[in-house]
């Protein structure tokens, strides 16, 4: 979310000075007009909040969160990764020390080590990890961007670094680990049925006696 800078023109009327400097302490050195570095002072403070809660939203549907290596990125390049991105990513450019703010003392603070040089990041707000990763690393090699890699990430509360991301990279989809699963136990579940079978049918005839034999007890 972009936020506009306050500026005032140099021309304010007297009514305007009047107004706006009730609201600035005076000095003997100062004159009679507010002092723009307080109002953008809060202007900036106001920024950052808006920003720690955009991280946190964010977060709120997030499997995966990785920090991008921004640094010599031009606003162009950023502008064409970010076209080339599922709709189940976002990704922004945000001070580490905000980012950080928003997931202190939550799974995500795993990602303590990456709170160091210039961080994109990118949210994965799905469990298809492979395929949202997928694009950034298409665009990076079509690119060129080598020092633009990742530099670590958050899955299940689990912190990768770079050296063993490949981890992410490789897992197997959700369909393929309905299929693997299926061809397992296919062939087992079938054999463990009939097995089960005949001793199920059986315990049932005991239970069943033994509840008979307890009312006729009780009736006697």
């Amino acid at each position: 979310m972009e936020v506009a800078l306050l500026s005032f023109s140099s021309s304010l009327s007297p009514l305007c000075h009047q107004r706006i400097s009730t609201l600035t302490p005076k000095t003997s050195n100062s004159p009679n007009y507010p002092r723009l570095p307080v109002i953008r002072s809060a202007v900036s403070r106001n920024k950052k909040e808006e920003t720690v809660e955009a991280v946190k939203s964010h977060l709120e549907n997030c499997h995966l969160l990785a920090a991008i290596n921004y640094k010599g990125l031009t606003v162009k390049q950023f502008q064409d990764l970010r076209r080339t991105l599922p709709d189940t990513t976002k990704l922004i450019v945000a001070k580490n020390t905000l980012v950080f703010k928003a997931i202190e003392g939550t799974k995500w603070e795993a990602l303590k080590p990456c709170m160091k040089g210039m961080n994109a990041w990118l949210f994965v707000q799905t469990d298809e990890i492979p395929s949202a990763i997928k694009p950034y690393r298409s665009f990076q090699k079509e690119r060129k961007l080598e020092n633009n890699d990742f530099a670590g990430a958050v899955f299940e509360g689990k912190f990768y670094a770079p050296d063993n991301f490949k981890v992410l990279e490789t897992m197997p989809t959700r369909a393929e680990v309905y299929a693997k699963m299926l061809g397992a136990l296919q062939s087992p579940a079938i054999n463990l049925v009939t097995t089960l079978q005949a001793p199920a049918r059986e315990v049932i005839m005991v239970l069943m006696a033994y509840i008979k034999k307890l009312e006729d007890e009780s009736n006697a």
